[in-house]
């Protein structure tokens, strides 16, 4: 009976928990269920969950990114600059950024693929780079609209239209931004489900030595692994400069660890056991939806972060438990 109950725990909690906060928030408070208020929802976790997924590539192949955060600083300060003091076009700004995620990604694969060092050793080190770069590269300054400079000369842009539609835009009251990430989290499933690479980085995290004597390059797939996480951080950082419209140079640092959240309530979804992106996706929503009602409560913030942080570890202590169990 007690392992029935842990089983159907492991499967089904997190869902169980989604469905049960969503109904405690819609029996308090008299505008939660409505649509409006779940659209606002999902706007509100895209940009934690691009982050997420990014983390959840490097999980997979037995990884762990700590740069993420950094990346969606520098990002986000570097789309805002090429928009607002050299007036770029909206393509070039996304490309230079999807570049800038690549390169982050490529090093973080150099340091510990080429070099060796520990995955968290490596992107620890990167983190910190990054976040002295952006932060040198702005001077310590966010970037906004004419900005006024030390000199008292003013940049001459400002941010595009175009662009802030895709963290502000709403189509039939969704926003855009999370019509992009239900694309990118059933193009990431089906990748890492039913495909080969997908499944070759799944092998690679389970076994890297058996990957090796079977045929795969686990170090080719390592690398793609690390250059897909900062792709996505990129993305996270592109949409975070859109949807506020300016650099902020701190932008990225709370991410990192709402991401981790997210992945590790991942693990335990429909009993995975893994790193999986739907499982990521709905530990985003289960941490969006109690930031939103407790917000809505009027709780105060810092309430917030002891209220996740319990999620987490429940999350965690059925997951790890079913799963120490299984292999004993």
């Amino acid at each position: 009976m007690k392992d029935k109950l842990l089983h159907y725990a492991f499967r089904y909690g997190a869902v169980v928990v989604i469905i049960g906060v969503i109904a405690f928030f819609s029996f308090r408070l008299p505008y939660f269920f409505t649509y409006d208020n779940f659209s606002d929802i999902l706007g509100s976790i895209t940009i934690v969950t691009f982050v997420a997924i990014g983390v959840t590539l490097s999980l997979v192949v037995d990884g762990f990114d700590l740069s993420v955060g950094s990346t969606v600083s520098l990002t986000t300060v570097g789309a805002a600059s090429l928009m607002i003091w050299y007036q770029q076009p909206v393509y070039v700004v996304i490309i230079v950024s999807l570049l800038a995620g690549a390169l982050i990604g490529l090093l973080n694969a150099l340091l510990i693929v080429k070099l060796r060092i520990p995955d968290l050793l490596a992107t620890l080190a990167v983190m910190y780079i990054v976040g002295g770069l952006h932060k040198t590269y702005a001077q310590g300054y966010n970037i906004y609209n004419h900005m006024e400079f030390p000199d008292g000369t003013k940049a001459p842009g400002e941010m595009s239209a175009a662009f802030l539609q895709l963290g502000q835009g709403k189509w039939l009251g969704i926003p855009i931004s999370a019509i992009l990430l239900l694309i990118a989290v059933a193009a990431v499933h089906i990748f890492l489900t039913r495909t080969k690479y997908g499944r070759q980085m799944y092998v690679t995290g389970g076994n890297e030595e058996a990957a090796r004597l079977s045929g795969i390059k686990v170090k080719k797939v390592r690398t793609l692994a690390y250059v897909a996480s900062g792709v996505f951080a990129a993305i996270g950082g592109i949409l975070y400069a859109s949807r506020v419209g300016s650099g902020q140079i701190d932008a990225g640092s709370p991410l990192l660890m709402e991401s981790v959240a997210a992945v590790f309530v991942g693990f335990s979804v429909f009993g995975a056991g893994k790193p999986n992106v739907i499982g990521t996706f709905i530990g985003s929503v289960l941490i969006g939806v109690l930031v939103n009602g407790l917000t809505m409560m009027n709780m105060q913030y810092f309430t917030h972060d002891i209220i996740k942080g319990t999620v987490l570890v429940l999350a965690l202590a059925v997951t790890f438990y079913v799963l120490n169990r299984s292999k004993a």
